[in-house]
């Protein structure tokens, strides 16, 4: 392949698992005659020595670059700081617990080459994973086909091929709490998926938390649609509706049968009820206004504090 591959890894508590993602990764693109090639390795302040292995990695090849944000932002903020770095034509965001199969990347790049702008995985078969990570897929997944006009066909991962003008335009987005996927939605809708199979972890653990999990499905919908606002709306109407049509039904039901006994029972069930979804209008209105002002404040994506890359010699 003549055209240059920069592959994109954020990278966390990754000390046990980066060396040999990368030493595999190279392995691959050699068997594929991938002669052009860079990796973004993406310190996303991790606790462990990763930062450490990285820039050691980067001293000794001249393909990687190694960049350290000083707090974590998560793995999408983590892409984003990554993205600023690339310079190949092609841009593959992967993994750093070596559960992307990069053997895939050779039908990634020919899916590519058939005019799409985007190469998505899907897993056929994810092993074994955790209620709380099998929830937030789905989570991600409804938020995609919902709420930011997914086409039903199309699959996405955090396992994808770019061209380069796709990564270039979702460059543009400077607010805070990027999403990935929504970001490839608000690009293009000319994507292209293969199948693929998720490899086990090699070490370690997930580090997304049902908080984490949570947060990430939040940025989804508040930052690009506002679908959940209308959502609230419609629940807003509907019980209105029902509780002007209960009060009409008492009313008749007493002066007809007279038949009904005072209680509390029912008046603070309907009070509980409402006052619920209203405080969740509420809340979900909040979400929406204090996004806006972190935007209005210039809360930055990522804070970089150091790269570290071999100088090349002309």
């Amino acid at each position: 392949m003549k055209k240059k591959l920069s592959v994109i890894i954020p990278c966390y508590n990754s000390e046990k698992n980066i060396r040999s993602v990368i030493k595999k990764d190279i392995e691959i693109f050699e068997q594929l005659n991938i002669e052009e090639y860079e990796f973004i390795l993406v310190n996303d302040c991790s606790p462990d020595n990763t930062w450490n292995i990285i820039k050691e990695l980067s001293k000794k090849n001249p393909r990687i670059v190694a960049i350290n944000l000083a707090k974590n932002t998560g793995q999408h903020g983590a892409i984003m700081a990554g993205f600023h770095y690339v310079s190949g034509d092609y841009v593959v965001v992967s993994d750093d617990d070596g559960q992307t199969q990069m053997e895939m990347i050779g039908a990634m790049i020919e899916k590519l080459e058939e005019g799409y702008d985007v190469v998505s995985t899907n897993w056929v078969n994810r092993g074994k994973r955790s209620v709380i990570r099998r929830i937030g897929t789905k989570l991600s997944d409804a938020v995609s086909k919902k709420f930011m006009d997914n086409p039903d066909d199309i699959v996405l991962s955090i396992f994808f091929l770019a061209r380069r003008f796709v990564v270039d335009e979702m460059m543009q987005y400077q607010n805070p709490y990027p999403f990935i996927l929504g970001l490839i939605l608000q690009t293009t809708h000319n994507i292209g998926v293969v199948e693929t199979a998720q490899l086990p972890r090699q070490s370690g653990s997930s580090g997304y938390s049902l908080k984490k999990l949570i947060s990430l499905w939040m940025n989804g919908f508040t930052a690009f649609s506002i679908a959940p606002l209308r959502v609230a709306s419609y629940i807003g109407g509907v019980s209105a509706f029902a509780g002007f049509a209960y009060g009409i039904y008492i009313i008749f039901r007493k002066l007809i049968v007279n038949d009904l006994a005072s209680g509390w029972g029912s008046t603070v069930a309907i009070i509980l009820f409402m006052s619920g979804i209203m405080l969740c209008v509420l809340g979900l209105i909040g979400e929406y206004v204090g996004r806006i002002y972190m935007c209005i404040n210039n809360t930055p994506q990522y804070i970089i504090k150091e790269v570290s890359a071999t100088v090349k010699e002309n």
